[in-house]
């Protein structure tokens, strides 16, 4: 039952082209009474696979800025085994309600993206040059550990905060931003993975279940990206993870 959901989440993570990593804790927690410390775990692990051919893809592509990455995934992974440490000090309770609220923020950020960008340009203008020198190790290892610790501890790709951090302190083009988010992700989910991996949640398992369900799904939805008119992948974007993280907070 378990690869069967995850093989129909997985579709729906393809087809709207999202990681899905909170609506697949949302899943563990509600569907399966997964302990939500394994569900992170499994999460983040899942994750670092779904980046490695994201990441290499944008590389082919010249749609990553890295020397940006780096720095900011350097920060990154310090800040994701402080964050998985963090999470390991929550009671399952307060650590479930966190999670779907930072999934929640990410889904109202996706929406205001989606459907309000004017508001977002206005209030959040995007650098207009790269940021370059002393500022970019400073700024970069401190957005690192921020984004870091979010992902590390709450389980969320963090991805909408880090696009548009890249985008409005350090000056990558949207583009550019998506490839780069991709080279982050990848070594904040490794580094948060294998610190609930030592510390004993990261059931193999459900992992293995979960990894080899989703991807088999995510090849198969993806393919539907492209048929569906795009007002309809817009709603699907947005609606995704905000029935994840609304499935977190009301349980």
């Amino acid at each position: 039952m378990l690869f069967a959901a995850m093989l129909i989440l997985g579709g729906l993570i393809g087809f709207v082209g999202a990681g899905g990593a909170g609506v697949t804790i949302a899943l563990l927690t509600a569907g399966f009474g997964v302990p939500i410390h394994t569900a992170l775990a499994v999460a983040l692990a899942s994750m670092v696979f779904t980046m490695i051919s994201g990441t290499i893809s944008h590389l082919r592509e010249g749609e990553v800025v890295v020397k940006t990455g780096a720095i900011f995934g350097a920060g990154g992974v310090i800040g994701a085994l402080v964050g998985a440490e963090f999470a390991g000090t929550l009671s399952s309770g307060i650590l479930h309600y966190l999670t779907g609220l930072m999934l929640f923020i990410s889904s109202l950020l996706l929406f205001a993206k989606l459907y309000h960008n004017d508001i977002m340009e206005r209030y959040f203008p995007a650098r207009s040059e790269p940021l370059v020198g002393k500022k970019l190790y400073m700024y970069g290892i401190i957005c690192g550990l921020i984004n870091g610790f979010l992902s590390g501890a709450f389980g969320i790709g963090a991805a909408s905060f880090i696009q548009i951090t890249l985008m409005v302190v350090f000056g990558v083009p949207i583009l550019q931003a998506i490839g780069t988010c991709m080279m982050i992700v990848l070594p904040i989910s490794a580094a948060g993975s294998l610190a609930y991996f030592f510390n004993g949640y990261l059931d193999l398992s459900i992992f293995i279940q979960t990894f080899l369900g989703q991807t088999i799904g995510a090849f198969i939805g993806a393919k539907f990206t492209h048929i569906v008119p795009s007002n309809i992948l817009k709603v699907a974007i947005v609606l995704l993870p905000m029935t994840g993280a609304l499935t977190l907070l009301l349980e």
